[in-house]
């Protein structure tokens, strides 16, 4: 599933430690004519989110997560995403599951349209306790100079859009957690009425667009 978010500008390199991207791809320099492209990069994780992913052992959405809290945060500036990688960090090495971790990323990056180039997982037991993990992203895209989104041009009269949510996507989960499961003292397995019959684990676990 590595291979399946590959395009036409990732070079193999067998045996390498780094992922190549080549920027003179021949017709037209990525997906538009940039005359003077400027390189974005941003890096992110997933917060405590991770720590549901863990407790319901659902471990194939939170790579989801993972790229789009990265892509959003460089699609606001007006960059078209390139290229991610991944950094998993676990108490012991589990194919099965960093299988599901990866394949969620991967996904996240069909969705976003780049491509997965490369990324390091790592055992520290001394680190982690038994279950636990974490994980990091890193993107790269690419943005028009004259195109760039700063909100300078914003000005009184404008009219503003808004987008519905999905759910509270990689953000506000330690506060999430501490009502859901503390105050309210609600199960990952509940269906509160407030949900209109939605499994709490599910709602809580969508991933980010």
């Amino acid at each position: 599933f590595i291979y399946g978010t590959f395009g036409p500008r990732v070079m193999s390199l067998k045996g390498g430690f780094a992922g190549m991207f080549r920027l003179d791809y021949d017709e037209k320099l990525f997906k538009r004519n940039y005359k003077n492209p400027v390189l974005v990069a941003c890096t992110d994780g997933v917060g405590s989110k991770v720590q549901l992913a863990a407790q319901t052992k659902k471990f194939d959405t939170v790579g989801i997560d993972l790229v789009a809290m990265n892509v959003n945060d460089m699609l606001v500036q007006g960059a078209e995403p390139l290229f991610f990688l991944d950094y998993l960090a676990v108490h012991k090495l589990e194919p099965k599951i960093i299988a599901e971790l990866v394949k969620g990323v991967a996904a996240g990056c069909k969705l976003a349209d780049c491509a997965l180039v490369g990324g390091e997982t790592a055992e520290m037991p001394d680190t982690y306790r038994a279950g636990d993990f974490d994980m990091a992203g890193f993107a790269v895209g690419v943005v028009e100079r004259k195109k760039i989104v700063t909100g300078n041009k914003i000005r009184k009269g404008d009219c503003i859009l808004g987008l519905g949510s999905n759910g509270l996507h990689s953000n506000g989960y330690t506060l999430a957690r501490n009502i859901c499961f503390k105050k309210a003292g609600l199960k990952m397995t509940d269906t509160p009425e407030e949900l209109d019959g939605a499994v709490l684990g599910d709602v809580l676990l969508e991933p980010t667009r």
